[in-house]
């Protein structure tokens, strides 16, 4: 039977190891929190004083405490008397680091183009961004993925390498939007009268901006109808504020053209010719084969 080891002897065997490690969790904590409570409110106060938004923020707040963390562990192994491990952890983070380079392309692809969105700034978050017949609200920018809530309320996961490889567009990227609609009335109505009622309705409606004002021009002189252009600017504008100005204003308008006889004219095909019917006492010659 094997007789356990005195208490002294124990101690005499493990003492120094688990003194290394006393003296490690000391030192990394000691670092990791002590930092965090010295550099994290001088961090805040620093980037808010630079005006720096939210999405700014984030990523510069994340490396610097990845930066705290990696220095707390290596100032924790260098109290504990740990150098020879310090200098095989960092042969085999190398060699790890190029192995993991290669089985993590997209992944870093998709870092790097969170960098670039950072940077470039294409869009922020609470703006609207359509991409590849998809679009919806910016919630979230991360240096891997963007995360986007469409208009059906569907959260959207989407890596950052497919917005900063194709065309993004940000209709509110200057916190205003034009919307556009084209009306057709007839050849027989006037002209100018419909364009009035067009800017007089666009007047009315709210959330429509004076300053551009909203204008309206003759676009198009169609097989059955006058194509009239109006142009309209909103600030600041929801999907939701853009779905319904637009309803709203293309229904006040119909309503104004309906009050003065204005006509909205639908494509029609004239037909013209005759059908010819034979005649039923005509003798009907049958064909052999």
């Amino acid at each position: 039977m094997v007789q356990p080891l005195p208490f002294l002897e124990f101690l005499g065997r493990y003492a120094e190891p688990v003194t290394q490690v006393i003296y490690f969790v000391v030192a990394f904590v000691f670092v990791y929190i002590g930092g965090r409570m010295l550099f994290r409110p001088v961090l805040d106060r620093t980037l808010s004083g630079l005006d720096m938004d939210t999405h700014e923020k984030r990523p510069i707040k994340r490396v610097v405490t990845i930066s705290l963390l990696f220095v707390a562990v290596l100032f924790g192994l260098t109290v504990a008397g740990l150098d020879r491990l310090l200098r095989s952890l960092s042969t085999i983070a190398a060699a790890g680091t190029l192995a993991i380079g290669f089985a993590m392309q997209n992944m870093i692809s998709n870092i790097v183009a969170g960098v670039f969105i950072y940077t470039d700034k294409p869009f922020r978050i609470g703006d609207w961004i359509e991409w590849d017949e998809e679009e919806g609200i910016v919630e979230d920018i991360s240096l891997r993925v963007t995360r986007v809530r469409t208009f059906d309320n569907e959260l959207l996961t989407v890596p950052n390498s497919l917005l900063t490889e194709g065309v993004i567009k940000n209709p509110v990227a200057n916190d205003k939007l034009r919307l556009t609609f084209d009306f057709g009335i007839g050849y027989e109505d006037d002209i100018e009268a419909a364009m009035k009622i067009i800017v007089e309705e666009a007047n009315r409606q709210d959330g429509v901006l004076e300053t551009p004002a909203p204008s309206v021009h003759l676009t198009e002189l169609a097989d059955s109808y006058v194509g009239l252009t109006a142009r309209i600017w909103i600030d600041d504008p929801t999907h939701t504020d853009f779905v319904e100005i637009r309803s709203e204003f293309v229904t006040n308008v119909k309503n104004a053209f309906d009050e003065h006889d204005i006509d909205i004219p639908y494509p029609q095909i004239d037909l013209s010719g005759g059908v010819e019917f034979a005649d039923p006492s005509s003798p009907v010659t049958e064909t052999h084969r």
